[in-house]
């Protein structure tokens, strides 16, 4: 094992899944076909916006970023998981640790801030129709979405920065699937306080800024759609609003219990079941959830279909 700080040579081992040997060509399998799924999914639905031009517009904007920071989450730890299942030493330089985690926090921030444009665009359109493309101009949609990827970009930065004062010693196993900075400030010699403080400070800040702009956003659309005298549309807006509720819920959910109250003292094995689900779950389910519910997008798809076939072609 190389312990040279100074160039970045140092070196870990991901010991996630490696209690199940048993079952790792089942594991492979199964996470080989959810990443194949979450990667056509999600870069399926930013080809068919991007050439449907009725789609362009703030909501399927917001939805295509969306789909394109879950593809960015999925491909930052797959690949490298699905690798380590038939690796020997499961080794993971310091460098790629920190472009996994980079890829990873980029995703999950500018997800965040997506998420709460996507609920800032659904709370104008349902609760204010008229005054839709006046207060949710294309202008405003843009400036959303630079904000989203500049946090997305700063955040990662400040801890990547920050772990590089750290130096590293004992065994350098890391118990985990993915090179997280959590796992990392267990092994450090140095105390971590300040990268966990500075973790809590920004991290915690984003997910309250965003939770809150969330959480106001749907209890408005809430308001406005029981005030419906319609019973199916009443009950269609429900639906759909329970759906994505139920994503942003188990994403921020998850979100909040690793990184809200950092703690060197947590057990790797207690948070792998919850990275599973926002590194994972969330990126496959996405598509499906923001997708199957939505005429217009269904609509497209079925366009898109209709054009590629054959016996349409010849004709």
């Amino acid at each position: 094992m190389t312990k040279n700080n100074d160039s970045l040579t140092i070196e870990f081992i991901l010991r996630g899944f490696t209690d199940h040997q048993n079952i790792k060509t089942l594991l492979f399998v199964m996470f080989f076909v959810i990443y194949l799924i979450t990667i056509v999914g999600n870069l399926g639905l930013v080809a068919l916006i991007i050439m449907e031009h009725h789609l362009h517009i703030p909501m399927y904007i917001f939805l295509a970023n969306l789909a394109l920071m879950d593809s960015c989450c999925s491909c930052a730890i797959t690949p490298k998981m699905l690798e380590n299942f038939f690796s020997e030493d499961k080794k993971i330089s310091l460098y790629e640790c920190m472009g996994q985690f980079y890829f990873l926090c980029l995703a999950e921030t500018a997800d965040c801030f997506l998420l709460a444009a996507m609920a800032y665009d659904r709370y104008v359109a349902i609760c204010h129709p008229l005054q839709y493309h006046t207060m949710m101009s294309k202008q405003l949609c843009l400036q959303m979405i630079e904000g989203a990827y500049t946090a997305g970009n700063v955040h990662p930065i400040i801890h990547v920065v920050l772990l590089l004062r750290l130096t590293f010693c004992g065994s350098h196993r890391i118990n985990h699937f993915f090179c997280d900075v959590l796992p990392l400030y267990r092994l450090s010699c140095v105390d971590p306080y300040i990268n966990e403080l500075m973790i809590l400070i920004f991290a915690g800040s984003v997910l309250v800024l965003t939770i809150t702009i969330v959480l106001i956003s749907y209890i408005c659309i809430l308001f406005t759609i029981f005030k419906m005298k319609s019973k199916e549309g009443r009950g269609k807006a429900l639906s759909t609003c329970a759906s994505h509720f139920l994503s942003i819920s188990i994403f921020y959910g998850s979100l909040l219990f690793m990184y809200a109250k950092p703690s060197s003292a947590k057990e790797g094995d207690k948070e792998i079941p919850v990275a599973i689900f926002y590194t994972i779950v969330i990126p496959l389910l996405n598509p499906f959830i923001y997708s199957l519910r939505n005429k217009e997008i269904i609509n497209a798809m079925k366009k898109f279909m209709k054009k590629r076939n054959p016996h349409n072609i010849l004709k």
